[in-house]
């Protein structure tokens, strides 16, 4: 079981990450501005839509090469609406030897929330089958104890609606949630800004995905620096302990002298 209120590293199916914050790679103005953002996330591990990786044009650079080395690769099933489909995309990134990735089901694609059902399906075979599975789902936290029972490496409630930069929407959701999952739980979609980012770890969170609030920014790379900063300081807040509020004021300079 995950022990949150423990100092120490994100540890995630039994590796180490100093870095609670994971980035993706979609919507960047261009590979260079991307590269020095991911630089600047100070990140470790980062998303990839395997869709958008041509490995049979060997005459042209791909994403992959423009992804800092000291990043684990997170492949996902981005754009997949069925169980089958994800599965599909979940074995072909095996074929090319990936072991983790980060399981995406969509309902439709107008609001890009999650299928629940056909995300536990898909989640069943891949952790059947030795996938190490980072799991997204919506902020139920039924569907994230099934998910957390069905052996995923984490799970990960989204924030908000993919790239609507909306934060947190259901706090409390995602404080029930965490009562109720064992393993790791990653904050994934809707962050839109640092202090979203500082919020939801101040719940207790294990980490924050994101990626449209970093690439979507006018200044992409500066924005990368604030997300980072603000996941250091939402998790030393959340460490510390916030003190309770209160309906009445509460004077901080005693009322007697010593």
């Amino acid at each position: 079981m995950t022990d949150r209120h423990t100092p120490g590293p994100l540890v995630i199916g039994g590796v180490s990450y100093a870095s609670r914050l994971v980035v993706g790679t979609g919507k960047y103005a261009t590979m260079e501005v991307m590269q020095e953002a991911l630089a600047a996330s100070q990140a470790e591990v980062v998303t990839v839509a395997l869709r958008r990786i041509d490995l049979g044009r060997a005459d042209q650079k791909t994403l992959l090469d423009f992804i800092p080395k000291s990043f684990t690769l997170l492949p996902n099933t981005a754009g997949c609406f069925s169980a089958e489909e994800a599965l599909r995309v979940a074995r072909l990134a095996r074929e090319l030897g990936f072991a983790r990735l980060k399981l995406e089901v969509l309902a439709e694609p107008k609001t890009l929330l999650p299928d629940t059902v056909e995300t536990l399906k898909a989640a069943e075979v891949l952790v059947g089958e030795g996938f190490e599975v980072w799991a997204y789902t919506n902020d139920d936290p039924v569907t994230a104890r099934k998910l957390d029972k069905l052996g995923v490496a984490a799970v990960m409630p989204l924030g908000a609606p993919i790239g609507s930069g909306q934060g947190i929407l259901n706090p409390n959701n995602i404080r029930i949630l965490l009562d109720e999952v064992e393993r790791p739980v990653i904050v994934d979609a809707g962050v839109g800004t640092a202090s979203d980012v500082a919020i939801a770890m101040e719940l207790g969170i294990d980490g924050v995905l994101l990626n449209t609030g970093i690439a979507g920014a006018q200044d992409p790379v500066r924005m990368a620096r604030a997300m980072a900063a603000a996941t250091v300081a939402g998790r030393e807040a959340f460490l510390a302990g916030r003190i309770p509020k209160k309906l009445l004021a509460s004077a901080s300079t005693p009322t007697k002298d010593f």
